[in-house]
């Protein structure tokens, strides 16, 4: 992984956190929100935008992996408003996973 890449994806770690959809929908309405599937890490995917990494987006886009939020997902966010999403900012784009469960900072001793 080169210097770049890796100094990107810590960036983007470092920027990505939790939205509601009452936050996230005015970016929907703007038409820049991009969904990822849960199979894929939302940072990794937010590198691949930055560094228009047309081959892999390519790939996911086939595979149905990443998308432009639809008028259904927002009909869908919109029946449970206080639904929580995953999201970094790649301008001019959101990308976004809904959050699964709730994953736990790990405790110190």
């Amino acid at each position: 992984m080169s210097e770049s890449r890796t100094h990107l994806l810590a960036k983007l770690n470092g920027e990505t956190g939790k939205l509601s959809w009452r936050e996230l929908e005015r970016h929907f309405a703007r038409g820049a929100v991009v969904k990822v599937d849960a199979a894929l890490d939302l940072v990794e995917v937010g590198v691949s935008l930055a560094q228009d990494d047309a081959a892999t987006l390519g790939v996911w886009l086939e595979q149905g992996l990443i998308a432009r939020a639809s008028d259904s997902d927002a009909a869908a966010w919109s029946a449970e408003p206080d639904s929580q999403f995953w999201a970094v900012v790649v301008a001019p784009w959101v990308v976004v996973q809904p959050v699964v469960g709730e994953i736990e900072a790990p405790v110190r001793v």
